[in-house]
């Protein structure tokens, strides 16, 4: 019971981030880029960390065939392809994006998204509270940049200041919903977790490569590429530290 009401406490943060966005409307136009630069390097450098550094090794320790784990993790990235492709789910880092027609399929695709880190979430900390704790985190790292586009995405598409906050954090506890299916469905189907585990790094790869990365070649000037290759570098660093401080 200790771990659910921890795996409940996590998702309610997580979800507690989709408010940050109306910050995001207190800073200059400049800074405001500058700062998401370094949050999408920190995030990318977290997901792929999280993804290599801590589910992958996790999942290959429950004894599931090698094969049957990469398998998955395949699937994940598929997957997560499809969400982005059919459910036009983007990650707007900019102030403008084409997506305004798209405006509620966002939403949709934010609470499917916001879901599946729930059962992450939820599943993470059945195996014990460090590992559930540093999975929060890699989620956070990545929630903070896409909260603050999926918010100008929703101004963007004629939404006002409190109707944007409102339907962005209505979204986001569905990952509330994903933790508690999450944590049950683990407790009782011994396979849950060696298949979500390598799905979930397959999205996490995903997101990283296909999404934000690219957002970071963007950064044409030396100063600037230097400043989100360090981001990138410190969101790996954070994962390895924290993986080899907790063992799990």
């Amino acid at each position: 019971m200790t771990n659910l009401i921890w795996a409940v406490g996590a998702s309610i943060a997580v979800s507690l981030v989709s408010l940050i966005g109306i910050f995001s409307l207190l800073l200059k136009e400049g800074l405001l880029n500058k700062l998401l630069i370094m949050l999408i390097g920190f995030s990318a450098g977290g997901l792929i960390g999280g993804a290599f550094l801590h589910l992958l090794p996790e999942a290959l320790e429950q004894q599931a065939p090698s094969q049957i784990i990469f398998s998955y993790l395949i699937l994940g990235f598929i997957a997560f392809f499809i969400m982005e492709k059919y459910l036009h789910w983007r990650h707007c880092h900019e102030g403008i994006c084409r997506v305004h027609a798209f405006t509620y399929l966002n939403l949709i695709g934010d609470g499917i998204h916001n879901f599946t880190d729930g059962l992450v979430i939820g599943a993470s900390f059945l195996v014990s509270i460090h590992f559930g704790i540093i999975t929060t985190l890699v989620i956070i790292m990545h929630e903070i940049p896409q909260e603050i586009g999926d918010f100008g995405v929703l101004i963007y598409g004629g939404f006002s200041k409190s109707k944007a906050l409102y339907y962005n954090f209505l979204t986001a506890l569905t990952c509330i919903l994903g933790t508690v299916i999450g944590y049950f469905i683990s407790a009782n189907m011994h396979n849950f977790s060696p298949f979500l585990l390598p799905f979930t790094a397959g999205g996490f790869i995903y997101i990283a490569a296909c999404d934000l990365i690219p957002e970071l070649h963007k950064e044409s000037g030396l100063k600037q590429s230097t400043f989100s290759l360090l981001a990138f570098s410190c969101g790996v660093l954070f994962i390895y530290l924290a993986r080899l401080l907790h063992g799990h």
